[in-house]
């Protein structure tokens, strides 16, 4: 899903333009050094369990490519964006063979994925390409300075970690139950919640690590696992899923559960619920997602592009942000590098994103492209409002936005909170 007027521009410079003289990189990086046309691929879900996170991961890196090429393209060509569906971690085909395609095509930055167990699954590969990945999505601590090939604008799961088990502490829960689907995503992220409910004195009756109580990708029957659950008494459940939570919802309603103030869902499945259960179900739910809450003029240009595009509009925006930042700093990394190589880009991106001293602070690709003409290091400050990259290739600081669901079990952003990241 590209742009048409982008995927015209891009097909037409690529039937008439040469190989690209060859460029070194300002930061010394080992790249190959050429001035091609930046081309880059995508790797978000059009199918699968986090289908409804494709829509404004899809729209973010549309909307910066438009950007980037509005304000005269990246080394004065236009970019251009090869997509590929990412499917999930039930089905790895799907990623295996879009990114065999994606390299094919000759990418030199795939932006992607969305779920941590897809990105762990292809990322090995992407490296030995010498492409760079960024991930405006995967939370997994796996992933944390992984590869020097690899980066993300979504913080790891220590930092949604502590934000949700303190938000379950501050509500007064002290005996918590965890419902954890079997996924290196889920796990991690439970492992986190753990950590912060048990540093605050609170306890995990039911789930906790290393229980063995987790429970299979796709699974449909939940009556023995809430059964067991709710046979501990917790104080509250914290469910760590994807598309699997609707069904644990719905034996949780079959038992008899109390959902509102006592109830938690994560960024992988706070979601929109108001076509999926009777209303009123999720009303006092509460849930978080990585990231601030984006201005509503950009919420705005995203929907615009993604009606444009496809004719309908976008439900929710999480990692739009993200991702239309994810596109910018590898724009930036490769003006920096003067190269469109994936090895440069790597080189490059940290220091676009602000971790070099005295950098001056940008927040649109045209401002930093003039810094960076102008002989400045700059700090790219983006929407979705994460500090610079640390050596691990992590946001150094990040936003958790705190939700809570209303009687038509819609997801209401009401705060966010802000954490750092170690490393």
């Amino acid at each position: 899903m590209i742009r048409r007027s982008t995927a015209a521009r891009g097909l037409a410079i690529a039937a008439v333009l040469s190989v690209g003289l060859a460029a070194c990189s300002t930061s010394g990086g080992e790249g190959e050094g050429t001035t091609d046309p930046l081309k880059i691929g995508t790797l978000l879900p059009l199918t699968g369990n986090l289908a409804y996170l494709g829509p404004p991961e899809v729209a973010g890196v549309g909307l910066a490519v438009d950007d980037i090429n509005a304000a005269g393209g990246v080394l004065d060509n236009d970019v251009e964006v090869v997509p590929s569906d990412s499917g999930d971690g039930d089905n790895l085909a799907v990623s295996t063979n879009s990114v065999t395609d994606l390299l094919g095509q000759d990418v030199s930055a795939i932006i992607g994925a969305a779920s941590s167990t897809v990105t762990l699954n292809v990322v090995d590969s992407v490296t030995e390409a010498g492409v760079i990945q960024v991930s405006p999505a995967n939370t997994s601590t796996t992933l944390s300075g992984y590869s020097p090939l690899f980066a993300r604008t979504a913080p790891p799961d220590t930092v949604q970690g502590q934000a949700l088990g303190s938000l379950m502490l501050d509500d007064g829960h002290m005996k918590v139950a965890f419902l954890t689907m079997q996924d290196d995503y889920a796990t991690g992220l439970r492992d986190n919640v753990q950590k912060a409910v048990e540093a605050g004195g609170g306890e995990v009756v039911y789930g906790a690590t290393g229980d063995g109580t987790e429970f299979a990708q796709a699974e449909t029957n939940f009556s023995n696992v809430i059964a067991d659950a709710l046979a501990t008494k917790p104080d509250a459940i914290a469910i760590f899923a994807f598309e699997e939570t609707k069904a644990a919802i719905a034996e949780l309603v079959t038992q008899d559960w109390e959902f509102a103030g006592k109830t938690y869902l994560c960024d992988g499945n706070t979601a929109d619920y108001s076509k999926d259960f009777d209303k009123g179900t999720l009303e006092g739910v509460k849930g978080t997602i990585p990231g601030a809450d984006a201005p509503e003029d950009f919420k705005e240009r995203l929907n615009d592009w993604y009606v444009e595009e496809n004719d309908e509009e976008l439900a929710d925006y999480a990692y739009g942000p993200e991702s239309y930042d994810a596109a910018i700093l590898v724009a930036l990394a490769a003006v920096r590098g003067e190269s469109t190589d994936g090895q440069t880009i790597a080189d490059n991106i940290r220091a676009v994103s602000g971790s070099e001293e005295g950098a001056t602070p940008v927040s649109t690709f045209e401002e930093g492209v003039a810094a960076l003409e102008a002989g400045d290091e700059i700090a790219y400050t983006g929407v979705s409002g994460i500090g610079p990259l640390n050596e691990d290739n992590d946001p150094s600081s990040a936003f958790i936005g705190v939700y809570e669901y209303d009687d038509a079990n819609k997801n209401i952003w009401t705060r966010v909170v802000e954490g750092s990241v170690a490393g």
